[in-house]
């Protein structure tokens, strides 16, 4: 294509072309149009008809790399022209994307048996073993071949949308819209992989904006900074703008929960905490509030609760329907009471799932100290985790626990919105420690709870009857545990008969709570073969030298305190006393301590400080000598480079030099002759290069004379041979030439005989031909008929003749009157200029 050719005649082109089916070589041209580097021409509607054919080829023939660069190079063409061509193009790819992609879907089965769309091209032998191992084979085919295509190109649109989008503010709905597109494709075709990717990729987006696009970045550009590549586009932060992208993570955060890809959940969680600390910035330095809208954060903790129900991170599930609950409360004027209740239960369900300990299992210990220190580690850690979510979620509290939850929701009063059941099902899991009715009292308030039905349309409570039920066998084995050292099997199915769940759960609660990861486990051990239960530690110690023992002792000692205290109270007079005197003593002594103290901070300070002039001058001093053995070094170094440089210089002159020598006398050996391949090195350094040119120039004169007078003799005995060769063919030629001469008379006088002969035939029969025409009076006939014509052309000339003379008048006339308006235009145009020039 030429590169001056109009876009209209590409178009026209291309469409010539896919009606003669050649689609690759339409997109070809489609493509160079607007891509070309000599293609920079202002927008116009026909580049948005281009695009949009070159969409609908590629769309037909799965180039997705086409479309990348055609969509860039249409974004910097209508970025700042006309962005809603831009958009219209877009909305028609993803479309268009879409369709095609549910048609295949339709086509197929829907499912694609391939774990990365970024691949190429799906392994063989992979998809013959997959073949092999379906009960239909040609399904497999047809899903690798029809609707694998389709879903890579529209996973392809929407990375190359959302990277044409990412930083223009004009499009900014558009893109936030695409990119909750990609997730909804990602939760249809269950695409793990590429979620990750998406949301990696949005992720590096809002780094951008949140680097480059800030108020103080902007601030800079404002004052005439360089715009950032990465922003182009952008026009800063705006609440519409903040909203949006809460909304795209809130989608976010549902699909991770539908793909159960937990981590990306919390990781969206951390972007969104980014985003809220953004909106805190912003309404900060517009001096309003700093919270973000209650409506949007409400939005937030009702996707966190789903969040986390999904991943059984109940903890902060009961945290997050807390916080939802609260808002809710707060600033939702138009709750119902029956919604009010629902999420009231809600709070209280979700922290009643929360599993914890009896307060008598803290006094436990273990023997080993090398379990203490991975226990403390693993506390750590396991605090540290939980503090940095609950910043990122906005808790009221770095150290989220159920018995925080729980006194939160008795402060802020919950229960008085809770059915009077779930209140009699928190006062029996959290006040009632007697193990033989603890499940008979909970079984009626556990059936109610699996009774409940939806409400309001807001789900179903019953969802929290498992957990519970694992909270209460937790609580039942510990009360066990503090009563008795052996129960049998036979009185535990008695005791949780009722509660809905076989034995075998009941058993697999147990073990799970025995190999629980926390620091302190349950210690139980299932024994079947005398079909008990045995408590305590799984060593088999004594009972003394159990870890229950070991504080039983300290306990006894606490509590005889507090009995003696009550038998016998202390004289509070004397104490006072005491103590007055005490403080008497301390207040004497609080200003020399304070001295001696300020002395002492004072020395350690100017320890502090000499210690490290020490260490800083050692510090300089070793920091001098590096330098100086540095410079030595690099000195010792240029002058080693220089000489080396100096030899491999001389070195080569001296390579070149022996090099053009040995060539010289190859070259001289060869025209003398020799046989230079068989020579070695060695022996042609050994020959005299001035001796071989002298023997070379001699044995050349030697051949020219020898050359010379073997031509003086080939041409004297070719002189000698022509001279003969002459002498003897004189003769011969002119006996030739005499032959020669008498057979062409005698030719030529054969055909001046027969020459004359066929013209007096010719003159007889012309003759006769006369004789005929003149009989029949075709002469006369014809003087007649020429005689008329020729009148008839003489008035036809006349008449053009005539004709002609009128026209010529005309053309003089007019030329006339030309000439006169001429001189009169000429003549008023020279008076005006005089008229201005005086």
């Amino acid at each position: 294509m030429s590169w001056n050719q109009k876009p209209e005649n590409a178009l026209r082109r291309s469409q010539e072309l896919i009606n003669i089916d050649q689609p690759e070589s339409a997109l070809s041209i489609l493509h160079e149009t607007l891509t070309g580097r000599r293609m920079v021409r202002p927008w116009s509607p026909i580049f948005e008809e281009i695009m949009i054919a070159q969409i609908d080829l590629c769309l037909s023939l799965n180039k997705s790399r086409e479309v990348k660069d055609g969509l860039h190079q249409y974004r910097n063409m209508t970025q700042s022209q006309a962005p809603g061509s831009l958009e219209k193009v877009i909305r028609y790819l993803i479309d268009q994307s879409v369709a095609k992609c549910k048609e295949a879907k339709e086509a197929t089965s829907g499912e694609v048996h391939v774990d990365d769309l970024d691949d190429s091209t799906p392994d063989a032998n992979n998809m013959m073993l997959l073949s092999t191992m379906t009960a239909d084979p040609a399904q497999v085919q047809r899903e690798s071949t029809v609707l694998l295509p389709k879903i890579k190109f529209l996973w392809e649109v929407y990375r190359v949308v959302l990277d044409v989008l990412k930083s223009n503010s004009k499009l900014e709905k558009l893109y936030h819209s695409t990119a909750i597109g990609a997730l909804e494709f990602c939760a249809e075709y269950k695409r793990r992989t590429e979620f990750r990717r998406l949301s990696d990729l949005m992720r590096m987006h809002l780094q951008n904006l949140q680097k480059y696009g800030g108020a103080s970045a902007m601030a800079k550009i404002e004052e005439g900074g360089k715009v950032n590549n990465r922003i182009r586009g952008w026009e800063g932060w705006t609440t519409e703008s903040i909203e949006l992208h809460l909304q795209t993570r809130f989608a976010q955060l549902e699909t991770a929960s539908t793909l159960h890809l937990y981590t990306e959940g919390f990781r969206t969680v951390e972007d969104i905490y980014n985003i809220l600390q953004i909106s805190h910035s912003r309404r900060k330095a517009e001096g309003g509030s700093g919270s973000p809208k209650a409506k949007v954060m409400a939005a937030y903790y009702e996707k966190l609760t789903t969040l986390f129900w999904v991943s059984e991170n109940y903890l902060f599930h009961a945290f997050a329907w807390y916080k939802f609950y609260t808002l809710c409360k707060e600033y939702n004027r138009g709750m119902t009471p029956e919604q009010k209740e629902y999420q009231a239960s809600a709070v209280l369900l979700s922290a009643l799932c929360i599993p914890t300990l009896p307060d008598k299992a803290t006094t436990q210990s273990s023997d080993d100290g090398a379990s203490k220190i991975k226990a403390s580690v693993h506390d750590g850690i396991a605090k540290d985790k939980t503090a940095r979510m609950a910043s990122l979620l906005g808790f009221h509290t770095r150290n989220p626990t159920r018995e925080a939850l729980l006194s939160e929701i008795r402060a802020k009063n919950v229960m008085a919105d809770v059915p009077d059941y779930l209140r009699d099902l928190y006062k029996l899991l959290e006040e009632n420690n007697n193990p033989l009715v603890l499940v008979e009292k909970a079984k009626p308030l556990l059936e109610r709870l699996r009774a409940e039905t939806e409400k309001v349309g807001e789900g179903s409570l019953s969802v929290y009857v498992p957990p519970i039920i694992s909270v209460l066998l937790l609580k039942l084995m510990h009360a066990l545990s503090a009563s008795y050292h052996t129960i049998s099997l036979d009185h535990i199915k008695a005791l949780t008969d009722g509660l809905g769940v076989t034995f075998t759960e009941v058993e697999k609660a147990i073990i799970a709570s025995a190999s629980s990861k926390s620091s302190l486990p349950l210690r139980v051990r299932i024994d079947h073969r005398a079909n008990c239960l045995r408590f305590g530690n799984a060593s088999g110690c004594a009972p003394f030298e159990s870890d229950v023992m070991r504080s039983q002792l300290t306990n006894l000692a606490k509590q005889l305190s507090k009995v003696c205290t009550v038998i016998n109270p202390p004289d509070l007079n004397a104490i006072g006393v005491e103590r007055r005197a005490l403080y008497t003593e301390v207040r004497a002594s609080v200003s020399k301590e304070h001295e001696d103290m300020l002395a002492r901070k004072e020395l350690i300070e100017t320890r502090k400080e000499e210690a490290e002039r020490l260490v800083q001058e050692k510090l300089k001093e070793e920091e001098m000598k590096k330098l100086e053995a540095a410079a030595q070094a690099k000195a010792e170094e240029e002058r080693r480079l220089a000489l080396e440089k100096q030899l491999r210089e001389r070195e080569k002159v001296e390579k070149i030099k022996r090099e053009l020598e040995m060539t010289e006398k190859k070259n001289i050996l060869i025209s003398m002759g020799e046989n230079v391949d068989a020579m070695t090195e060695a022996e042609l350094m050994a020959i005299d290069a001035e001796k071989l040119a002298k023997e070379h120039a001699k044995k050349s004169a030697k051949k020219k004379d020898d050359a010379e007078r073997k031509l003086n003799e080939i041409r004297k005995k070719l002189d000698y041979t022509v001279r003969a060769i002459r002498i003897e063919e004189a003769p011969l030629i002119k006996k030739r030439q005499e032959e020669k001469v008498r057979t062409e008379k005698e030719q030529y006088e054969a055909d001046v005989v027969k020459r004359a002969q066929e013209a007096k035939l010719q003159w007889e029969e012309d003759c006769k031909a006369k004789q005929a025409l003149t009989e029949f009076g075709v002469f006369g006939c014809m003087a007649s008929f020429e005689k008329a014509v020729m009148k008839g052309r003489a008035i036809n000339h006349k008449i053009l003749c005539e004709e002609e003379d009128k026209r010529a008048e005309l053309i003089a006339e007019k030329a006339k009157l030309q000439r006169a308006r001429k001189r009169k235009e000429d003549e008023r145009r020279r008076k005006k200029e005089e008229e201005e020039r005086l």
